[in-house]
């Protein structure tokens, strides 16, 4: 991944990695998209992120893993299923040459939406 480049989309991403890490992402992606499918697709941070009310989560593709970015409280609540893997405060490494624990990262994913929703309601009702 060149940080340098600002990518237009996440397909323009995604379309500079080799076959098989492409298709690895656009699963990924996938699983994502229905996990969050009120969530809206953005670049951020130069890699694909997934927007509801605030960031979602954002996902990366390097030489030998894929990165992963729920935040610190995606990490938390699942840390006892994410301590087989690399990671630190607010993410987590998934190895290329291992499958990718999808089921797993969408209960994540659904877990932030619940967490998004709720930070945005709070505010709402701040601002009354």
């Amino acid at each position: 991944m060149d940080n340098r480049i600002a990518y237009a989309s996440t397909e323009a991403y995604i379309a500079q990695f080799p076959p098989h890490v492409q298709e690895i992402l656009n699963t990924l992606r996938q699983v994502i998209r229905e996990a969050a499918p009120e969530a809206t697709e953005k670049i951020s941070y130069q890699m694909p992120t997934f927007f509801l009310h605030q960031n979602l989560v954002h996902f990366a593709g390097y030489k030998s893993h894929i990165g992963f970015y729920p935040g610190a409280s995606g990490i938390a609540a699942f840390q006892p299923e994410l301590a087989a893997y690399k990671g630190a405060k607010g993410s987590v490494q998934f190895p290329l040459d291992k499958p990718l624990p999808y089921e797993l990262i969408a209960r994540i994913v659904r877990y932030r939406v619940a967490q998004n929703i709720e930070t945005a309601a709070a505010k709402a009702k701040k601002k009354k």
